[in-house]
């Protein structure tokens, strides 16, 4: 989806022409892939603006930098009036924010030490992410998960998104618009992008952190919806055919929001149409960020933005 310009981008403090944010063809994120991104939404809602889960994402964030020793020179606090800095200077609403933090100009070599570590924030407008209006059809992929204690899964890490790449690219090639991998046991994990639910008799599932699972926002978002509408839910490792036998499943994903999933390997799941557990989650979901539905867990952090939908 070719990416729409905004004016600014939130660059290590201050803002600066979109033109501007250039790095150089020797910084270490090049050659190594050494970054740490977050993707957040901005939704509008009848009275003006709202971004989604703010600080959960900037914390994650946070996390992601914690892990791959790249601490980031910035508070929770300053990170979150970043976010909102830039979307309110841009004036653009809905729209998708790419906070993203790397290793840039300073030496070569696989060790990063003596980079800095440069922080950009950038938001733009942004459409559905998961083709398919009357539901997804997509496969298991050939390509597995990366596996426990070689990268980690937990940190949102631009490296990682490789994997990703091959899944996708392989699905797409296939007829598919996404793919799903499968983890280093072969169990379900998750797709290129997107954490993965499953319907069965009326419960909930969905594959646990364990099983090379990104800690998704808005996975824990579907999962707090479940638990308020009585929902059994219940987070195990999970054979790739529940896929098959299974009655709804749906992505989640701050890109991919909630896409419900018609089917796997041209299996048809169900009756191909939208679940009813499915509905209710996404209904609630989309209730809450477009502003129509009470936002009972404050999740939206306002901005002041008129909408351009």
């Amino acid at each position: 989806m070719p990416i729409e310009t905004t004016p600014n981008i939130w660059f290590n403090g201050s803002l600066i022409p979109w033109e501007k944010a250039n790095i150089h063809v020797m910084s270490h994120v090049i050659h190594y892939g050494s970054s740490i991104f977050e993707g957040i939404r901005c939704y509008t809602q009848p009275t003006g603006a709202g971004v989604f889960r703010l600080p959960e994402h900037m914390q994650r964030m946070l996390d992601s930098a914690k892990i791959y020793r790249m601490p980031l020179p910035y508070t929770l606090d300053q990170l979150n009036q970043a976010v909102i800095e830039v979307v309110e200077a841009n004036g653009v609403a809905p729209c998708y924010i790419r906070p993203i933090a790397i290793r840039g100009y300073g030496e070569i070599g696989v060790n990063p030490k003596g980079c800095p570590i440069d922080v950009y924030i950038a938001n733009f407008p942004w459409g559905k992410y998961v083709a398919g209006h009357d539901g997804a059809d997509v496969c298991v992929s050939s390509w597995n998960r990366l596996a426990p204690n070689t990268m980690p899964t937990l940190a949102k890490a631009g490296a990682n998104y490789m994997n990703s790449q091959l899944i996708r690219m392989e699905a797409e090639a296939n007829g598919y618009v996404e793919g799903i991998g499968l983890d280093v046991n072969g169990l379900l994990s998750e797709g290129s992008g997107e954490n993965l639910f499953l319907v069965r008799n009326g419960v909930l599932y969905t594959t646990p952190l364990a099983n090379s699972v990104l800690s998704g926002i808005t996975r824990d978002s579907i999962l707090t919806l479940a638990r308020h509408f009585g929902i059994p839910v219940v987070e195990q490792a999970l054979p790739r055919e529940m896929l098959y036998i299974c009655d709804e499943a749906f992505f989640t994903g701050t890109a991919a929001e909630v896409s419900h999933l018609r089917s796997v390997d041209r299996i048809q799941i169900g009756d191909g149409k939208k679940g009813p557990i499915t509905k209710m989650l996404a209904d609630e979901y989309f209730g809450i960020v477009n502003g129509t539905r009470p936002d009972r867990y404050n999740w939206l952090t306002p901005v002041k933005v008129a909408s351009n939908a």
